[in-house]
């Protein structure tokens, strides 16, 4: 299917062709949601922890005898049923990933693709490339198009003087190529490639 190219400025820079490989598929919701809750299982920190019995710094000293006092028996501070005492079955270091199948990961970056373009939100530029890293410039600029908040698609080399530009931008992430990824398509409202990056999708899902 062809599609409209424009450049920064808003002038019209010629089309390109989007494949229906990748852009063109019916949107499935479920295999989506399988990918974004993967992203952020893999990226939970798990760092969560308590002191458990063995673990807790008290005395092993025996707390009062063991019979006469009509107490129930007990033999140190540290069980969980007193103050200061360690916690019983608290939660551990752990990693909360889990694995998704390659190919699975795959087709739900090309149904998010698919997605935006059902939804129009896809802009196709010809470069991201700025002439001074200048964020009051950049940001006039993307007033121009109408962009308030989306993420940048470029190719495996960015624009430096671009990415220090928009660096400071509410709402507006840039990423290579290589970073692109569903979680971050659908977090933002548009999704712009540039001619780099489509032909670094389609080389990848050829």
């Amino acid at each position: 299917m062809d599609f409209n190219v424009t450049t920064l400025d808003g002038q019209d820079a010629g089309k390109i062709t989007l494949s229906d490989a990748i852009f063109g598929l019916d949107p499935r919701q479920d295999l989506i949601q399988r990918i974004v809750r993967w992203q952020l299982a893999k990226r939970q920190q798990g760092g969560h922890k308590t002191l458990s019995r063995s673990q807790v710094s008290r005395t092993g000293a025996k707390m009062f005898k063991q019979k006469g006092t009509g107490r129930a028996r007990h033999h140190a501070a540290s069980a969980p049923q007193f103050r200061g005492g360690g916690r019983a079955h608290g939660p551990v270091v752990r990693s909360h990933a889990h694995d998704l199948p390659k190919k699975v990961r795959a087709l739900g970056l090309r149904h998010a693709l698919s997605a935006k373009f059902k939804s129009s939100d896809i802009i196709v530029v010809d470069s991201f490339t700025s002439t001074d890293p200048k964020t009051k410039v950049l940001a006039g600029t993307l007033g121009k198009l109408g962009i308030v908040n989306a993420l940048f698609i470029g190719g495996a080399e960015l624009d430096k003087n671009f990415s220090l530009a928009a660096a400071n931008i509410p709402n507006v992430d840039v990423l290579p190529i290589q970073g692109i990824n569903v979680y971050d398509i659908l977090r933002r409202g548009k999704l712009v490639l540039s001619k780099d990056a489509i032909a670094a999708l389609e080389e990848r899902f050829k």
